[in-house]
C-alpha cells in the first residue's frame, strides 16, 4: 500500500471513530428532543462531567473499565434528578421551551464551574487501558486499537438502544407516551417515570461518550462546549428527534473533519458549520427531520 493511500485509509478511520463519538454524544440529546421535545443545553456539560468522574474512579480503583461503568451512571442519575425535581417545575411554569432552554442553560453553568472548584482548571490526561492500547495491523497500515474500540462500543450502544425502543414492551410504552401520553395514563402507565427514564438513558448515553473520549481528549472544563457544539450540528444537520439522521449526519460530518484537516486545515473549524448552514437554507428541518 503506497503512503498516499495509507494517509486516505488513517484519516478515514479517524473520521468514522470521531463521527461515532459524537453519534454517541449527539443520540442522546437526539432521544431526548425526540421523545421528550426538550433541547438540553446541559447535555455537553453531562459529557465533560462523565470524563471528569473517569479520571476520579480511575484514580481510586485503577480500572478503566470500572469508570466506563460507574462514570454514566452518574451521570444518567443526575440527569433524573434534574429531570425530576427542575425540568418538571419549569415545564409547569407555562413559559414553554423558554424556561427549559434557561434551566439546562443554568444547569450547564454551575456543573462549569462545579468542575473548576472540584477538579481545578489545568487539563487532564487518561491513559488508554493497557487491553486496548497498542496498534492493529489494517491493510499494512498501524492504527491504535482504542480508536477501534470506540467505534465498537457506538456500535454496540446504537444495537442496545435499538433493541429497547423498537423490540421490548418498555420502548413500544415509551413510545406511545411520546405520542399520545393522555391515552398512556389512562392506561395505568405513569408517563412522569417514563419520561424520567428518558432523560436518565440520554444523559447516560451522553456519559458514556464522555468516558470513551477521555484517553483520546484532554479532559478540561471546556470540553464540554467544544464537544456540545459538535453534537447540536450533528442533531440539526440530521434533523431534530431523527436517530437514522443524526448518525448518517455524525458519520459524515466525522468525516469532513478529518479530511478537513489534513487538507485545508484553516478552514477545518469552520466547515461542520458551513455545511449545517448549507443543509439548513435548503431543508431547514434538517435532512431528515419533518415539520410537525
Amino acid at each position: 500500500m503506497s503512503p498516499e493511500t495509507q494517509m486516505y485509509l488513517a484519516q478515514g478511520i479517524h473520521g468514522l471513530a470521531y463521527g461515532m463519538l459524537l453519534f454517541l454524544v449527539a443520540s442522546g440529546l437526539t432521544l431526548i428532543f425526540g421523545m421528550m421535545g426538550i433541547l438540553n443545553i446541559a447535555h455537553g456539560a453531562f459529557f465533560m462531567l462523565s470524563a471528569y468522574l473517569c479520571v476520579t474512579v480511575l484514580g481510586a480503583t485503577g480500572s478503566y473499565w470500572l469508570s466506563l461503568l460507574i462514570a454514566p451512571l452518574g451521570v444518567a442519575l443526575l440527569g433524573i434528578l434534574v429531570e425530576r425535581f427542575m425540568l418538571r417545575r419549569a415545564q409547569a411554569s407555562g413559559m414553554g421551551h423558554i424556561a427549559e432552554l434557561l434551566l439546562t442553560l443554568g444547569v450547564s453553568l454551575v456543573l462549569a464551574e462545579a468542575v473548576k472548584l472540584t477538579w481545578g482548571t489545568e487539563g487532564l490526561q487518561v491513559n488508554v487501558p493497557s487491553a486496548l492500547a497498542g496498534l492493529v495491523n489494517i491493510a499494512g497500515l498501524e492504527y491504535p486499537i482504542y480508536r477501534l474500540f470506540i467505534i465498537v462500543l457506538s456500535l454496540v450502544v446504537l444495537a442496545l438502544l435499538s433493541l429497547v425502543l423498537f423490540k421490548t414492551r418498555l420502548g413500544t410504552i415509551v413510545r406511545a407516551a411520546v405520542s399520545d401520553p393522555g391515552m398512556v395514563s389512562a392506561l395505568g402507565v405513569n408517563t412522569q417515570i417514563v419520561f424520567m427514564l428518558v432523560f436518565g438513558l440520554g444523559s447516560w448515553m451522553a456519559g458514556v461518550a464522555g468516558v470513551a473520549a477521555a484517553p483520546i481528549l484532554t479532559v478540561f472544563p471546556g470540553l464540554g462546549d467544544q464537544i456540545g457544539m459538535d453534537a447540536f450540528v450533528v442533531v440539526v444537520v440530521g434533523g431534530f428527534g431523527s436517530l437514522f439522521g443524526a448518525l448518517l449526519a455524525a458519520l459524515f460530518l466525522g468525516e469532513l473533519n478529518a479530511f478537513g484537516i489534513q487538507f485545508i486545515p484553516k478552514l477545518s473549524p469552520v466547515l461542520m458549520f458551513s455545511f449545517m448552514a448549507l443543509v439548513l437554507a435548503f431543508k431547514p428541518t434538517g435532512l431528515f427531520g419533518e415539520r410537525e
